[in-house]
């Protein structure tokens, strides 16, 4: 059954448990770095008293009993060498005091939170004893980076609320309350067996197998009972009241996604290719790509997140000594050292994951002296975790699939460009010749994979390979068009050799330029990698999609942002997951939808930044298209139905909210916007919505779908989304605790929902699930139809053969028809028959007729895309022009509400200005996805008439073969 594991998973998620010494807390003395000299230096350093308030499982870190730090935005903490040391020789003499014990380093302690992964704050901290500095640091770490603490059930989340405003020293505020009585007059409580009914009806996942997962039984709710219900005497009867019936709602039994799904979970025991990977493009960014400030917190701080690949582009230093440096090469942001970057990432990647790690490093330029130091520097700081040799099972020769994440467990392993030998080069010339001459041999266009495609006939002539030249980060192109180079040249477009020192540190991840599929598939080099930007990804994707997969199962690839995107924003990253491509590089600095999709993705399992892909992704007898409109093989799809109720605290402010629902997956299951409710005018802290629920009929993927769930004001301003797999889906009626733009968990904002997950069942089968409906069903359509049937007439029985068609499944129809016997024409008695050597298919293509089809067959093809160009080209300036007009209109409105404002003295002018400014992105916002829409409706009108032109061209050069092949027989005969 859809979402059952194949045993039952033992949890690993360590509880949420604090230290007696950090409950009773300890003295610290708090300091914060100066620009200059000030007063404040010479004065006593302030103390400060620190201590975890621990109320299962909520986490309060105190400051002087007044600030309140959530454990939850806390990213890291830091002791020893890893923290800041004060910059002003008064200050660190003021902190190395000689009656402290130990080192000052091993005394600081420091606590690194922020809303996101750039806007950063730090806390500094001196102890007055190393351990209780290594102490806290290491406590404070396990609780802020604890699975559970990041998913707090409603009621652990109302309690965090209620210690927070009692803690803070804040003027009281009356909350109004309706004195309301819960509960209905005739039975105010509900019994075990309702409460094991509901349970085991409503709550519990009909897609789990019922031996591995049984339902409930009496004896096991009774402890939920004992658990949740507050009147001893009515717990001691078997019964709940609702009161209690509300806190089982909000508790952590009733959470929406079942634990086990956080936990480490999947198996890593598979080759590397087996699994999507978190993974970073240009990571010591921290704003846009031409300029801003390069930072080495942003690696820190992108491998405390999960991600298991980071990049670094390294340039020749500026100094003296010429170390080498990290920058965007040929822009405006900043250097940083590349040592320093190297220290400082020494300790993260496997500070919570033992898992292996990957280390691109791209050398622009020539610098044999700063790859020689750069080694040096990987080998001393990395030591043992670097790996330097292949493993003794997993040599690097054709045929041997990459290790697995668990037998590379806290190793390094570094991309770069590989060294080869004159023998490797010169085989490579022979068999991207022989590659050449086998395309060379096939004719007519190449035709994508799609689902259809087993459906029409092959024609006699081989068809060619799908053979698009990819873009690596060897030679970048940025763009479809030739002419445009891309932005990404400036550094890997013109990557240099590699010297023997870099080289022999690359084993595993071997960067290659890409040439086909077929080539990849005929060389069988697990260890060889290709690099792929977005907008060539895509184009291989509509064009090969099943290669595509067939090519990630054996070798890693990545997809990196196009070079356009300046600003940073990211690609939608669910494009290339559903290829089964493993590393799917974003800008870790925006977290746009995008980056909350990765963010969600990667959530899960153990949040490890390794996700196991599905089976028939990963099986070499099994076949997959991304662009299947069909169940697939082995899966069974579902069907998914959401019911929005309510929302609580969703804003303090009084405006009007509602809900909008999504859903990413397979192209066939993604469905933007699919649902969206009416505004809740003026109630943002307890809307009610009584609307139907929206049905996902058929999710053909779930193992790869996520559904998001977004709440808005009325202006189009987002209050919080999440994002949960459909595969993790727990049925029933659950609080849905949502998360800010920043993927940040919100404490107060909450949607109660109710879902139903099922396996999908098509209508052909509609008996199997309801015979009683099915059958009414085809009686009204009878009924409905025999009208029809009697005006028209029946035809008269026996002088026409009838061809019966029974209709099994869409997928699969018995055609009963009556044979046919075809009688051939008497051969002459005067002509012996004769026996004629065929012509071969290479013979027939090389008469002037075949040549004079392929020729005119190009000039079509290539008229269809000139069209279509063209097409696109009008529709472009066309909304640019739309746009500016909007921009116009936008400048001429507030210079027009300013002037009325200086002329009538009103003191609303903010306002006005800010609705002026919500409707212009409103409208900027609509015209933007209008033309997407258009842009997206155009392509694929050019996808479907160029698959229509392909086939009537093949249908054509068939019968151009035959005809002429009939035309030689003929001659000779």
């Amino acid at each position: 059954m859809a979402g059952a594991q194949p045993g039952v998973h033992a949890l690993q998620l360590k509880p949420v448990s604090v230290p007696e010494s950090l409950r009773r807390g300890n003295k610290f003395m708090k300091w914060d770095d100066v620009s200059s000299g000030e007063t404040a230096q010479s004065a006593p350093l302030p103390l400060c008293f620190l201590r975890l308030c621990f109320s299962p499982p909520l986490l309060l870190l105190l400051l002087q009993d007044t600030d309140l730090l959530d454990i939850s935005h806390i990213k890291d903490a830091r002791n020893g060498k890893c923290t800041k040391t004060p910059k002003e020789a008064k200050l660190r003499e003021l902190l190395d005091v000689s009656t402290l014990a130990g080192k000052m380093e091993n005394r600081m302690l420091m606590v690194v939170s922020g809303p996101d992964m750039v806007n950063i704050t730090y806390l500094n901290f001196m102890a007055f004893q190393e351990e209780t500095a290594k102490e806290w640091a290491e406590e404070l770490f396990n609780l802020a980076s604890n699975l559970l603490v990041q998913n707090m059930s409603r009621e652990d989340c109302l309690e965090k609320a209620y210690v927070s405003c009692t803690r803070t020293r804040t003027p009281a505020v009356r909350i109004p309350m309706k004195n309301r009585r819960l509960g209905a007059k005739t039975r105010p409580f509900l019994s075990v067996e309702q409460m094991t009914e509901f349970i085991n009806n409503k709550q519990r996942d009909p897609r789990l197998n019922e031996i591995l997962y049984p339902p409930l039984k009496p004896e096991q709710v009774q402890v939920l009972v004992d658990k949740y219900e507050a009147n001893a005497s009515l717990a001691q009867k078997g019964q709940m009241s609702l009161e209690g019936f509300a806190r089982y709602l909000s508790g952590e039994e009733n959470s929406i996604m079942p634990p086990e799904k956080l936990d480490q979970s999947e198996d890593m025991t598979l080759p590397l290719s087996n699994y999507f990977i978190n993974s970073s493009h240009n990571t010591y960014l921290t704003a846009g790509q031409l300029a801003g400030n390069s930072s080495v917190e942003m690696y820190k701080q992108v491998l405390l997140s999960g991600c298991r690949c980071i990049e670094l582009d390294c340039w020749k230093g500026r100094t003296t000594e010429e170390e080498p440096v990290i920058t965007h090469g040929f822009t405006m942001t900043t250097e940083i050292s590349f040592k320093e970057v190297i220290e400082a990432i020494a300790e993260w990647p496997l500070k919570r994951w033992p898992f292996p790690f990957f280390f691109p490093l791209e050398t622009p330029v020539d610098l044999p002296k700063q790859q020689a130091k750069m080694a040096e520097y990987c080998r001393s700081i990395f030591g043992d975790a670097l790996l330097t040799d292949p493993l003794e099972k997993y040599p690097l020769e054709s045929g041997v699939p990459l290790p697995s994440p668990m037998e590379l467990m806290g190793k390094i392993l570094v991309k770069n460009k590989k060294k080869h030998h004159k023998t490797d080069g010169s085989t490579k010339k022979k068999l991207s010749e022989q590659v050449s001459n086998t395309c060379s041999d096939s004719s007519s266009v190449c035709e994508p994979s799609s689902p259809s495609a087993g459906n029409a006939p092959p024609p006699p002539p081989p068809l060619p390979r799908c053979e698009v030249e990819a873009e690596s980060e060897d030679d970048d192109d940025d763009d479809d068009d030739c002419k445009k180079g891309s932005m990404d040249e400036g550094t890997a477009g013109s990557e240099a050799f590699a010297t023997e020192e870099m080289s022999n540190l690359v084993i595993y991840i071997q960067p290659v330029k890409f040439n086909s599929f077929e080539a990849s598939k005929k060389i069988n080099r697990s260890f060889q990698m290709s690099s792929f930007v977005e907008t060539k990804a895509l184009e291989q994707l509509t064009k090969c999609p099943v290669e595509f997969v067939e090519y990630n199962k054996l070798q890693l690839s990545r997809i990196y942002p196009k070079g356009t995107r300046v600003d940073s924003s990211n690609y939608n990253p669910q494009l290339f997951w559903n290829a089964g491509c493993q590393l799917v590089a974003l800008n870790f600095q925006t977290i746009d939808l995008s980056m909350q999709l990765n963010l969600g993705m990667y959530e899960y399992n153990g949040k490890c930044g390794f996700r196991l892909k599905p089976e028939f992704m990963r099986r070499p007898d099994k076949h997959f298209d991304p662009f299947t409109e069909s169940t697939v093989d082995g899966i069974v799809a579902n069907t998914l139905s959401v019911k929005i109720i309510s929302g609580q605290f969703l804003s303090d402010k009084k405006v009007g909210t509602y809900v909008e629902i999504d859903m990413f997956g397979l192209p066939v299951d993604t469905k933007r916007k699919a649902f969206k409710t009416k505004t809740s005018q003026g109630n943002a802290i307890n809307p009610v919505w009584e609307e139907e629920a929206i049905v996902f009929k058929k999710v053909v993927l779930p193992t790869l779908a996520s559904l998001r769930i977004a709440v808005f004001e009325e202006g189009g301003k987002s209050i919080g989304h999440r994002i949960i797999p459909v595969s993790a889906i727990r049925p029933g009626y659950h609080y849905i605790s949502l998360r800010n733009e920043k993927n940040q968990a919100l404490t107060l904002p909450t949607l109660f929902v109710y879902l139903e997950v099922k396996d999908y069942v098509p209508d052909t089968f509609a008996a199997l699930s309801n015979p009683i409906r099915y059958v009414n069903l085809m009686e009204q359509r009878a009924n409905q139809l025999a009208a029809l049937t009697l005006e028209e007439g029946g035809e008269e029985e026996g002088d026409k053969e009838v061809c019966v068609c029974v209709c099994v499944s869409p997928l699969l129809s018995l055609t009963f028809c009556p044979p046919l016997t075809l009688t051939p024409p008497p051969l002459s008695p005067l002509l012996p028959p004769v026996e004629f050597e065929a012509q071969t298919v290479e013979e027939l293509k090389q008469q002037k007729g075949f040549v004079r089809e392929q020729k005119k067959q190009y000039k079509e093809m290539k008229e269809l895309v000139r069209k279509h160009h063209r097409k696109t080209s009008e529709l472009i300036k066309e909304h640019t022009a739309r746009v500016s007009e909007l921009q116009n209109q936008h400048q001429r409105g507030r210079s027009a509400l300013q002037k009325s404002h200086k002329r009538d003295g009103k003191k609303s002018l903010d306002q006005e200005l800010c609705e002026l400014d919500q409707d212009y992105s409103l409208r900027l916002a609509e015209l933007k996805e209008q033309q997407q829409q258009q842009l997206l409706q155009l392509r694929q009108e050019q996808y479907y008439s160029e698959k229509y032109q392909k086939r009537e061209h093949i249908k054509q050069v068939h019968t151009h073969i035959t005809q002429s092949n009939r035309v030689c027989i003929n001659t000779r005969v």
